[in-house]
């Protein structure tokens, strides 16, 4: 244990995410032998995220303005919308370079036993935007929705829900992102989820 504002320093990075005691300790003796200009630039920084970043009213994106960049380009495709997780979600996405519609992010994934139900999500947001009640009129009638959450527990879970929700709507196509075997990978080292979704999602070659 160290004395005052050191320690207090410590407990407060090892509070982030994927951060542990030695990492925070770390990072905290990083800043304290880092010049006065270096702190003060991420101080700055820190400052803007939280005075100036906002969440996009459209798809819940991390965004500068009203809308994020994706939801006003006028070049993406209205009509197909990739439901994620979270923020970094989309970018995981957009790296592939292969999606070119628009996207809806929850704000997490259903998990009962961590207190987070529909009602902690933005579900009625994307229920809005299909029904064209959401603050997106301008989008037009959404004939796809992609359900891209994680192939974990509370991701399946989220989009068996979304699944039995969404089957409502008339004309509406919903999808799952394919999962399966990785590129370069063994297949005596897959466990018997990737390998059973890697079955189920065989297709035939021409």
């Amino acid at each position: 244990m160290f004395e005052g504002p050191v320690q207090d320093l410590i407990d407060e990075l090892g509070r982030l995410p994927g951060v542990g005691p030695k990492s925070a300790q770390r990072i905290a003796f990083h800043l304290l032998a880092a010049d006065a200009a270096d702190v003060t630039r991420l101080q700055e920084v820190l400052q803007k995220v939280k005075q100036g970043v906002q969440f996009c009213e459209v798809c819940g994106n991390v965004s500068e303005k009203e809308r994020c960049r994706f939801c006003s380009d006028a070049r993406r495709d209205p009509t197909v919308v990739c439901v994620v997780e979270e923020p970094k979600d989309v970018l995981a996405v957009e790296r592939t370079r292969e999606f070119k519609g628009r996207y809806h992010v929850l704000g997490g994934a259903l998990d009962p036993l961590g207190g987070i139900g529909p009602e902690s999500l933005r579900i009625r947001e994307l229920l809005a935007r299909l029904g064209g009640t959401g603050p997106a009129t301008d989008e037009g009638e959404i004939g796809e929705v992609i359900i891209a959450t994680d192939p974990n527990t509370e991701g399946e879970a989220t989009a068996t829900y979304l699944v039995r929700l969404l089957k409502d709507f008339p004309g509406l196509s919903v999808t799952r992102l394919a999962s399966g075997l990785p590129m370069g990978g063994d297949l005596e080292f897959a466990d018997e989820m990737t390998l059973g979704r890697a079955l189920a999602g065989r297709r035939a070659l021409s």
